[in-house]
């Protein structure tokens, strides 16, 4: 307006070396997400398909949420990247690989349904490694935060649902990576704290696209916990929040694979 030649905003060299960190990290997660995908659809996968598929989770819902399959091989995924360019410290910050204490490397998941954590953009920054063995421990294995991903700041599904959650005007927020998939396969708008205590700044994220929100958590006493907590925290930011209540023992994932789309559509209409 005035004439004036705004000076150029030059970047450190440290700024542009962490900005070209976050985007090898970006290439990464994405590299290592298409092979989790393609070891999930190879004849190796099969056992896990099954497993996918007894959960009542559709072939459309799996790929949608870019589900994968890390097998039992110790340095699998670490083969597939090296051989794509990516370096041994990249894989190191990204989380995909651990350093064990005789200073041999090792792949993060290994026997493990993936599941993919992606930005709103759909970015993937993450995963979740759930265990496909029942005596295999711990149940859920998730990578440690990046320069990329803070778990608290994320929320799950978001990706998916966003247009969604806008248009219907309001998010149901459940706990984990398979009651989101249900309940997004039933048709509802859904996103996920991934079983994290609920932060500030995941509530702020949502605020972004809706300002009333509807708890859908376990009915034990740590959901119910959670769901107070949570409630606190979304009336702090001028929330409009409704609880909606399961039978004793049923997740939304259970629930909805026993009373069907319209049997969950029914309690969110009861949701107080």
């Amino acid at each position: 307006r005035f004439g004036l030649t705004l000076p150029e905003l030059e970047q450190s060299d440290e700024q542009r070396a962490s900005a070209a960190e976050r985007e090898s990290l970006l290439k990464i997660h994405e590299a290592a997400a298409a092979w989790f995908r393609e070891q999930l659809l190879s004849p190796a996968g099969i056992r896990i398909r099954r497993q996918i598929a007894g959960r009542g989770v559709t072939d459309a819902t799996s790929e949608a949420m870019g589900l994968g399959f890390a097998p039992p091989s110790r340095d699998a995924l670490t083969q597939r990247l090296t051989k794509q360019g990516f370096s041994d410290g990249l894989l190191i910050r990204a989380g995909l690989v651990t350093r064990r204490d005789d200073g041999s490397t090792v792949d993060r998941f290994r026997n493990r349904l993936i599941i993919p954590i992606r930005r709103d953009t759909g970015s993937v920054i993450a995963f979740g490694g759930r265990a496909v063995d029942a005596d295999q421990q711990p149940k859920y294995l998730n990578s440690p935060e990046t320069p990329i991903y803070t778990k608290g700041r994320t929320l799950y599904g978001l990706d998916l649902s966003k247009a969604a959650i806008r248009e219907r005007g309001f998010a149901i927020l459940v706990e984990g990576y398979f009651d989101f998939g249900q309940v997004h396969q039933a048709g509802f708008p859904a996103v996920a704290s991934c079983g994290t205590a609920l932060t500030p700044q995941q509530v702020q994220q949502l605020r972004r696209f809706t300002s009333r929100v509807v708890l859908s958590f376990d009915p034990d006493a740590a959901g119910q916990g959670a769901t107070e907590k949570s409630s606190e925290l979304f009336v702090a930011e001028g929330f409009d929040v409704n609880v909606a209540v399961l039978p004793s023992g049923q997740d939304p994932d259970a629930f909805i694979r026993a009373n069907g789309s319209a049997g969950y559509g029914e309690r969110l209409k009861q949701s107080k």
